[in-house]
């Protein structure tokens, strides 16, 4: 769907398409790739994204905490929930905004709706 102020006249195949589609309106504020071991290991490469979630529709979505994991080439492997509990019944109890790795390889995230880390 051509965008009203920058898309008239141009084709979708004239932007380079993302890397990985992380849902309408998630806003992926927050992205550290992990290098530690405190959790699951993986092979390959893998990053921590905080989506902040949706605020304009009727069935909200984000507010987690996802992992990216990515083949040798940087393309996507896979993407899962890390941490979840934000949304509740359609409404936010918290809204993650970065992750940060701690030297011991735990993730700090925070979160700009309770203020909170």
């Amino acid at each position: 769907m051509p965008d009203n102020e920058l898309g008239w006249g141009r084709s979708c195949n004239d932007y380079v398409p993302p890397v990985a589609k992380l849902g309408p309106h998630a806003a992926a504020l927050g992205m550290r790739f992990y290098t530690g071991t405190m959790f699951r290991r993986s092979i390959g490469a893998r990053s921590s994204s905080a989506r902040h979630g949706s605020w304009n529709k009727t069935a909200k979505i984000g507010g987690d905490v996802i992992v990216v994991y990515l083949n040798r080439d940087g393309s996507v492997r896979a993407q899962e929930p890390f941490m979840t509990g934000f949304l509740q019944d359609n409404a936010y109890v918290g809204r993650p905004v970065d992750v940060q790795m701690m030297r011991d390889g735990s993730l700090l995230v925070s979160d700009d709706y309770a203020g909170a880390v």
